[in-house]
């Protein structure tokens, strides 16, 4: 799997050939087609793969998420870390990025098996939003606003930084709109222990 992602990372994820793969490993590309019968296979690997890291990286914020109970700060800053963590897990690696998150190999689809694994990590943190009332097109919105901060970064930053300082901001603005008692709790909490 790493040459798989080596050489995604080297010549885009459409480049990753049969040949290529079995050079990486020291096999020829017919030994390679005893593993993956075809390209998308090999994708739909990288694919599981790529679902597994997230999982992976996301799962202690999401216990985070589990710990802060019924807090309205603990609650707030838990949100906050996951949107950081996505954001994170996204940026360290542009091409898995494109696999998991974007449509860039024309006629991929990833099997059933794999497939499960982008939904589990979905649901990771949609779960805990709809624990707390949010319906399903705030949580597609949710979606939206992180996966685009993340594609501005990848795309458009130059190591500034700007896009991640927006992230903060983003998700007061959410939870203020999907989650308005949420917010005045916090608020009225930290206004309490301020004084």
């Amino acid at each position: 799997m790493t040459a798989a992602w080596q050489l995604g990372r080297a010549h885009g994820l459409s480049g990753v050939s049969m040949r290529d793969l079995g050079a990486a490993v020291g096999m020829s590309a017919q030994s390679i087609y005893f593993y993956f019968g075809s390209k998308d296979e090999i994708h739909d690997v990288m694919f599981a793969d790529g679902y597994r890291a997230a999982l992976a990286h996301l799962a202690p914020y999401a216990e985070q998420f589990d710990a802060a109970g019924t807090d309205p700060v603990d609650l707030v800053e838990a949100i906050r870390a996951s949107a950081h963590g996505f954001f994170e897990f996204c940026v360290s690696d542009h091409t898995r990025y494109e696999l998991l998150f974007q449509r860039t190999i024309r006629g991929f689809e990833p099997s059933a098996e794999s497939y499960t694994l982008a939904s589990e990590f979905l649901d990771l943190l949609a779960s805990r939003l709809a624990r707390l009332g949010v319906e399903q097109a705030g949580i597609d919105l949710w979606t939206a606003v992180m996966s685009g901060l993340t594609s501005q970064h990848l795309a458009n930053d130059a190591g500034t930084g700007r896009w991640e300082e927006l992230l903060d901001g983003a998700v007061d603005m959410l939870i203020l709109r999907l989650l308005p008692n949420l917010h005045r709790r916090a608020t009225a909490k930290i206004k309490r222990s301020t004084r």
